[in-house]
């Protein structure tokens, strides 16, 4: 499981430290995507392949479905940590998230999220707003 915030810089190569704690749980080879919300998602391979097959079972009939695995495919990458623990983000990927220098990477269970410093900064703040309404409508969520 992927938790915690971590805050790093991309260099001006496009590479990116993965935080120690997140680097087992990738493994040695992972995919990045475009995420929801303007971040980026990585999966584990096992996670991802599991994401697929669900991906997969979709009504490539319905148009919502067409676009939405066209836009998380097209963008997925397949990334290796470098010997420093660095991944090399594609740039059409850091153009995407608007990642460009400082950014936050954050756990969310069963995926990491990279995130550009302010776009978190900002959703951040919109979601901590409504963090209790949010988890009243949640149903069944006990904490």
């Amino acid at each position: 499981m992927f938790m915690g915030e971590y805050r790093h810089t991309i260099d001006s190569k496009g590479r990116l430290i993965i935080p120690a704690k997140f680097r087992d749980g990738l493994g040695h080879s992972f995919v990045a995507t475009k995420g929801l919300d303007n971040c980026l998602f990585l999966y584990p391979q096992e996670e991802w392949s599991s994401l697929e097959l669900k991906l997969k079972s979709l009504p490539f009939t319905k148009a919502d479905a067409r676009a939405f695995v066209r836009f998380f495919f097209s963008g997925a990458s397949e990334c290796e940590l470098d010997r420093q623990g660095r991944i090399l983000l594609p740039p059409n990927l850091r153009e995407y998230a608007g990642v460009d220098k400082d950014v936050v990477v954050i756990g969310v269970s069963s995926r990491v999220e990279i995130w550009s410093e302010k776009g978190w900064h900002e959703y951040s703040n919109r979601a901590g707003e409504t963090y209790e309404e949010i988890a009243e409508k949640i149903v069944g969520l006990e904490l």
